[in-house]
């Protein structure tokens, strides 16, 4: 029983490891704002997201639908981004926007006098509406909350959609 156990177990393993790289890999996943504040602020985004070997989502990038701009983001973040939540709020991945490149005018336009700004983002899936949060770190050490973003799924594509650079400036298609 033993051996039957764990030839069932190496077998498994061996059939993830065969299944698994395809799945993983880069894409490129477009939002539109689903409300006048998130409009406002962002006019929506495309978001260059790594899924893992096991279907995990890391968001590495968000790039403006609308303009130019792109911003690197780097996963984790304090605890504390978190806790500033709303109580209603679901989110917990914290990301933390950079403040070199555009990462210093998204943050700003986040969370206008922050020192540090952190998105808190709820779970990235294609077909679904996405909700984020916006926090920041005042110079008093107090992280408050900043905005609630909240989007609809546009598309996903596989290869990077066409920037500004030396292109359209809307570099994706226009919404149905």
């Amino acid at each position: 029983m033993y051996r039957t156990v764990t030839a069932l177990i190496a077998s498994a393993l061996a059939l993830s490891a065969l299944a698994t790289p395809a799945a993983a890999g880069t894409s490129y996943l477009a939002y539109n704002p689903s409300d006048r504040i998130t409009t406002a602020l962002t006019r929506g985004v495309t978001l260059e997201v790594h899924r893992g070997l096991f279907g995990a989502v890391a968001i590495r990038r968000i790039i403006s639908t609308t303009s130019r701009g792109s911003a690197d983001i780097r996963r984790g973040g304090p605890d504390q981004a978190r806790r500033a939540l709303p109580d209603y709020a679901g989110e917990t991945t914290v990301y933390t926007i950079p403040s070199d490149g555009d990462g210093r005018p998204l943050a700003r336009a986040l969370c206008p006098g922050a020192d540090e700004t952190y998105l808190v983002v709820g779970l990235v899936r294609a077909v679904r509406p996405l909700k984020m949060h916006a926090v920041g770190r005042w110079a008093d050490g107090q992280y408050r909350h900043c905005v609630e973003l909240t989007y609809d799924y546009r598309g996903e594509w596989a290869l990077p959609p066409r920037s500004g650079f030396g292109g359209s400036d809307n570099p994706l298609p226009e919404r149905p």
